[in-house]
């Protein structure tokens, strides 16, 4: 069963709730918090466990929340081996996770309902790496570039 990692800061702590709660049964979700609503929390704190477990877990998903969904996937894209895209909408993230190979998914918590967030993450989850060579030679392109930063 895949592990998937979810966590937020207070802007999407309802959502991560209900997300956990939809994936429970589904696949081994792990979440990594916060446990309790603070509204003065900051995302970092959150954002690096998950990155970190998924950094290390090579078969292990994450999907963390925010309130525009931007400061997370920036902090996640600091640890290796973690591709974290934002996304909007069910088409996208299933370009993304096949183009793209995203293994973390950003939702921002105050651009969309809940049905929307569940079908993304469904689709974020459910969607293989496309793996054809142009993927693969653009994947390594960018392992080329943080290994050169």
């Amino acid at each position: 069963m895949m592990k998937v990692y979810v966590s937020s800061d207070h802007g999407g702590f309802d959502l991560k709730n209900k997300i956990v709660e939809y994936l429970s049964g589904k696949y081994e979700v792990v979440d990594v918090g916060p446990k309790t609503l603070d509204p003065t929390d900051d995302y970092p704190v959150y954002t690096e466990p998950l990155a970190k477990k998924v950094s290390e877990e090579k078969d292990s998903m994450g999907i963390l929340i925010c309130r525009n969904g931007v400061g997370v996937s920036i902090a996640a894209n600091k640890f290796d081996n973690v591709r974290c895209g934002l996304s909007f909408d069910p088409k996208h993230v299933k370009s993304a996770r096949n183009d793209d190979n995203i293994n973390v998914l950003a939702l921002p918590s105050d651009f969309m309902d809940e049905e929307t967030a569940l079908k993304i993450v469904d689709t974020f989850l459910e969607t293989p790496f496309g793996a054809e060579d142009r993927y693969i030679r653009r994947l390594a392109e960018i392992t080329e570039l943080e290994e050169k930063s």
